[in-house]
């Protein structure tokens, strides 16, 4: 009995011993230095859930930011990123991801930002929109060229920035169009996306 606890035991260690050299050999995603997932933050969800900015890598991310009480210019932002969506094909679509992060955290609920997502009709399984910090909203806000400074009415003004990240987190393309589709964005965004592999495969 003594001698087969003492082979299991040694099992068991040379299992764990394998493992743990496996996982030391494995190489590590090293981020470029010029990723904007270089930035840490924080995320929370139009359903409450909370992530890190880097969660996001792995696949091309067409990105912008917005307040959800805006009534002008945001939706016009939205409906450019529709537009380069819904040109892409199933295929492409199933490894494209949306996201829209606000510049008002402090009004901008995890709620606020579900109702926006209904309203639009949001395929929400690749399209977030997200709240942060007030700190990381300026962190995003200059990494990725956008202006922006509330004014009194508790509206803010800020410059249209749409930018296409490829699977790292660089900054590929940018766009300023509002309400209309951008063919150079659109066209950028299939050229990240053509080595994505067919709907429904792994």
């Amino acid at each position: 009995m003594k001698r087969l606890a003492h082979t299991v035991w040694v099992a068991v260690a040379c299992l764990l011993w394998a493992g743990a050299l496996s996982a030391a050999t494995t190489p590590i995603p090293v981020l470029p230095g010029d990723s904007v997932y270089q930035l840490d933050l924080p995320l929370t969800n139009q359903d409450g859930k909370n992530s890190k900015l880097a969660d996001l890598s792995g696949q091309p991310v067409l990105i912008a930011m917005f307040y959800t009480s805006c009534k002008f210019v945001c939706p016009l932002i939205v409906d450019t990123m529709k537009s380069v969506d819904k040109a892409l094909n199933e295929r492409e679509r199933a490894h494209f991801r949306v996201v829209l992060v606000s510049f008002d955290p402090e009004h901008d609920s995890p709620q606020a930002l579900k109702t926006v997502a209904d309203e639009r009709h949001l395929d929400l399984t690749r399209w977030t929109l997200a709240r942060t910090d007030a700190e990381s909203v300026r962190k995003l806000a200059a990494v990725l060229g956008v202006q922006y400074r509330a004014i009194q009415n508790g509206d803010f003004n800020h410059s249209t920035v749409i930018s296409l990240l490829d699977s790292s987190g660089r900054i590929v393309a940018r766009s300023s169009r509002t309400g209309e589709l951008d063919p150079e964005l659109l066209a950028a965004s299939q050229r990240e996306l053509g080595g994505a592999p067919a709907a429904g495969s792994k």
